[in-house]
Formats: C-alpha cells, sequence, structure tokens
C-alpha cells in the first residue's frame, strides 16, 4: 500500500503503521537498538541495562468507566517498560492542554495519575506543559515516557519466541476498548462493562522471579491480541497456534463485539500481558501470574510451532484453521 499523507490507519497499531515505521521512520532513524522494534529500548549505562519508552494519550473520551486518561498514560508507559522485564522506577510526563480547558477536570487527572504512579510505584521526576489555542487540540493530550532498571540474566524480546514455547495471557481481552467505544457512543448496556487499565509491573516482577526464561512480553494494546501476536511472530520468525476455545472473553464483551461487528482478537486492551514461556518453566510463570490482582483469569491460549513461519492461525471450536492476520485499517481510533 502506498499512501501520499497520513490516515488514521498509520495509528492503527496494525500494517499501515508498521508500514509506517519500516519504510519512513526505520530507514531515518535506523540504529542497533531501534531496530528491535520492542515496546522499549534496552541499553547499557555505566554497566546499568536500562529499558526506556514512551507514549502519547490521545484517548476519546477522557473519562470512561475504569479511568481516564490520567491513570491510563501513567499505566501504558509503566506496562510498556514492564514489558522489557524492568522495573519501572521514574516517568516524565508532558501535557499539552486546550485553551479552556476546565481546571476542575484537569486537577481531576493529576489525582487519578499520582494514584496510578502510587499504586505502580514509580515517580514522576520531570514534566513539561503547553496550552494551544481552541481547537488546536481536542482537550487534553498526554505523552508520558519513562525509564527501568534490567536486572541480570534477563533477555526478554520479540525476536526471542522459540517453537515448543507456550503462549499465555494474563486474563480476558477486549474490555478496554469496547468500554470506550460504548462510552464514546453513548451506547448503554445491562453490563459492567469497564476498562480493565492497570499496571503490570508489579505482576512482572513476580513472574521473573520464578523464570527468568521467560522469552517474551507485550501488552496488546491497538491492534489487540492478534496484532500483537503478529509482531511477535515476524520478529521471531516462527508461527504461532492458538485455540479459538481458549482465547478468555467475558460474555458481555463478547456480545457486544458481536453486536456492533468487532473481532475481539483486534480490539485493544490497557490491562493483560502476553507471554511466551519455555514449556518447562509455563506452569509456574501461569500459577505466579494466577496470583496477582490483576491474572486471576490468566491462561494458555496456543503455542509457538515450526509451522507457517511469521504467521498466526487459530483452531477454531468446530477444528477449523483461521489465519489471524494483522489488523488492517483503523477499527477504533483515539483508543488509547
Amino acid at each position: 500500500m502506498k499512501y501520499n499523507k497520513i490516515l488514521l490507519d498509520h495509528g492503527s497499531g496494525g500494517k499501515a503503521s508498521h508500514q509506517l515505521i519500516s519504510e519512513i521512520l526505520l530507514p531515518l532513524f535506523d540504529n542497533a537498538i531501534l531496530a528491535g522494534l520492542d515496546d522499549g529500548a534496552i541499553f547499557d549505562i555505566g554497566g546499568k541495562r536500562l529499558a526506556f519508552s514512551t507514549d502519547s494519550f490521545v484517548v476519546d473520551p477522557i473519562f470512561f468507566p475504569g479511568g481516564c486518561i490520567g491513570d491510563l498514560a501513567i499505566n501504558g508507559t509503566v506496562n510498556d517498560i514492564a514489558m522489557c522485564g524492568a522495573t519501572p522506577i521514574y516517568l516524565s510526563v508532558g501535557l499539552i492542554i486546550e485553551e479552556g480547558f476546565p481546571v476542575e477536570d484537569l486537577n481531576r487527572i493529576l489525582y487519578e495519575m499520582k494514584r496510578a504512579a502510587q499504586k505502580a510505584d514509580i515517580q514522576i521526576v520531570t514534566g513539561d506543559t503547553k496550552v494551544v489555542s481552541k481547537g488546536a487540540v481536542d482537550k487534553i493530550f498526554i505523552n508520558t515516557s519513562g525509564i527501568g532498571i534490567v536486572d541480570d540474566g534477563i533477555h526478554i524480546s520479540g525476536q526471542n519466541a522459540r517453537p515448543g514455547d507456550k503462549v499465555l495471557i494474563s486474563g480476558a481481552i477486549a474490555e478496554h476498548g469496547m468500554t470506550i467505544i460504548s462510552h464514546r457512543e453513548g451506547l448503554t448496556f445491562e453490563s459492567s462493562l469497564a476498562s480493565d487499565s492497570a499496571p503490570l509491573n508489579h505482576m512482572v516482577k513476580k513472574m521473573l522471579s520464578v523464570s527468568k526464561k521467560i522469552h517474551v512480553l507485550r501488552d496488546p494494546t491497538r491492534g489487540g491480541v492478534g496484532t500483537t501476536l503478529n509482531e511477535i511472530a515476524l520478529q521471531s520468525k516462527v508461527g504461532i497456534q492458538i485455540y479459538e476455545h481458549l482465547v478468555p472473553i467475558k460474555p458481555d464483551v463478547a456480545a457486544i463485539c458481536e453486536l456492533l461487528g468487532f473481532d475481539p482478537l483486534y480490539v485493544a486492551n490497557e490491562g493483560k500481558l502476553i507471554a511466551v514461556v519455555p514449556f518447562d518453566d509455563a506452569e509456574k510463570v501461569l500459577s505466579t501470574v494466577r496470583e496477582n490482582e490483576f491474572g486471576k483469569d490468566a491462561c494458555f491460549i496456543g503455542e509457538v510451532v515450526d509451522e507457517n513461519p511469521e504467521q498466526v492461525f487459530m483452531i477454531t471450536r468446530i477444528g477449523g484453521h483461521r489465519i489471524v492476520d494483522m489488523l488492517a485499517g483503523e477499527q477504533l481510533p483515539r483508543i488509547c
């Protein structure tokens, strides 16, 4: 696909996003650290291995069941650092605020950021604030960047998946995306639907305490589980096989996805992780995840295989095979 202008598709985390990165950004900024294309950069400074990540949040609406743009911005970057196998320690916060934005709303967002940072046990140590003319930005956009420390013996990357590995997910999928679209469109359901936004760094620390052999960690945000698994398959040059009946989806979320025409495999999550774990350590890692408040519904959904390298496929409930391709187009803009 060739484009002469940027489209919403380029922010989806799917095929267009990958094309933008591979054809425009990487050739200009190419270096060994960036080329890893993981959730954060990992590098050595003064004998310490560090992880560094940045993310920008433009979610609409800014307040939604289960959270707001403030705690989402903290949790999102905390989780990206954790997916590098690092312990997050410091964050920066950048605010771009529209002229006329209510101070009451700003105070509410900042309070939720403070609470989220405390829960993740991380400090906000620097930041920046800009105010732009009315209409130049939609209410408020937030950037958070973070840094963490990677302990010795931990080597996590999307390039590390190996045939025989088990694919674990920490809980039910598609809750965040369906919450945002429902709230945005003013849809009401007899459901307790809420975003799953949560910090996963404490869960990851416990996982690594029982196994330093975890190969891959990813949080399936934009593009959902389907796109994230494709990224891992491409980076590691392996096939990934998942089973439809094992993928955890809450009944109300499944019903809303079906009603609105969304495939839950491609809907964003903000409090879930995917772990690719060697077979021998898989059960003890799963048990550890289930001990965490955000991992009680964790389960295995598949495995890494030799067949069909760089592809993801699903065994359906009736025994058929379905290719799970990378997301094409933008299902849900302004999702995070």
